[in-house]
């Protein structure tokens, strides 16, 4: 290789993370206040109540959501955690997914819909998101470490960057999937660009939404490993931990117990928009008992 021709960009990358770290700090540490904020509000409400009422709560939650059979593997599998003494652990880890799961649905679902609704945005952030989605995540883990230092925030970061793309790609393949004859037919009848997304387009493209919101959750919680790398405890510090003293014991206990969560949380997530579980009878029994209106056949007649 030639040194001439060598271009510096990791260098320059270098120093502009220098750069901000001296110079506009500030911001960043607002942030990662913020993060922590959230964080320890959210693992405060997980732990706070005993183990039994918090399962007794997913169970009917699970009952509601998919039917019976749910409701007992959820109790049987967060029973598990707790004989595996993970459950503190187990919390504080869903605690990360769940806070960095929603910051990155935040942003995704918006970029996602102003993609589909301008193909300047879509050509700007495709390129972004492969970007996102192929770089390894230690690669971003180092500057995210000197802007947040060692912690929960930067493992927040580091999965929000990672977990983003998939909601942003089927937000706007959801959008863009609805039928134009419905969008037609809207704009025909007056309604504005705004109520049209909002009573069309979202309604209709809500299947591709959620089923990126579950990748996005689904994303985050496969980056717990990474973040109890920089500090941020649960499962993942557990993990790391068994790896660094090859304790095979912990290893399984921790990855099971991730394992329960991934499971837990992607058919709950799933089971949003399916017609499954008691809640879904109760609503389809109650539209079966709405009165119908019987139109005479004479009047169908002079209509036509």
């Amino acid at each position: 290789m030639i040194p001439a021709l060598k271009i510096p960009i990791g260098d320059w990358a270098a120093d502009a993370v220098s750069w901000i770290v001296a110079n506009a700090s500030g911001p960043f540490s607002a942030l990662r206040q913020l993060f922590v904020w959230m964080y320890n509000g959210v693992d405060t409400i997980l732990t706070l109540p005993p183990f039994w009422l918090l399962i007794a709560l997913i169970a009917v939650a699970g009952l509601f959501a998919r039917g019976i059979l749910f409701a007992i593997g959820s109790v049987l599998g967060l029973g598990l955690i707790v004989a595996m003494d993970q459950w503190d652990n187990a919390m504080s880890t869903l605690a990360l997914v769940l806070v960095a799961a929603f910051l990155a649905v935040l942003i995704a679902i918006p970029l996602g819909i102003a993609a589909a609704k301008s193909k300047i945005v879509s050509l700007i952030v495709k390129p972004v998101m492969d970007f996102l989605q192929t770089m390894p995540a230690f690669v971003y883990l180092v500057p995210a470490l000197l802007l947040f230092r060692i912690g929960v925030a930067p493992g927040i970061i580091a999965t929000i960057i990672f977990a983003i793309p998939p909601g942003v790609r089927l937000t706007e393949l959801g959008i863009r999937g609805v039928n134009k004859e419905v969008v037609e037919a809207g704009t025909a009848f007056g309604a504005s660009p705004w109520r049209l997304l909002r009573q069309i387009q979202l309604p209709l493209a809500m299947p591709s939404i959620m089923a990126g919101i579950n990748q996005v959750i689904m994303l985050s919680l496969s980056m717990v490993v990474i973040a109890g790398l920089v500090g941020a405890g649960g499962l993942g510090a557990d993990v790391v931990a068994a790896l660094n003293r090859l304790d095979t014991a912990l290893g399984v206990e921790a990855g099971l117990a991730v394992v329960i969560l991934a499971v837990l949380l992607d058919r709950f997530t799933s089971a949003f928009g399916q017609r499954r579980g008691i809640y879904a009878t109760l609503v389809a029994r109650r539209v079966e008992k709405l009165p119908t209106v019987a139109v005479p056949a004479d009047s169908l007649n002079q209509a036509a």
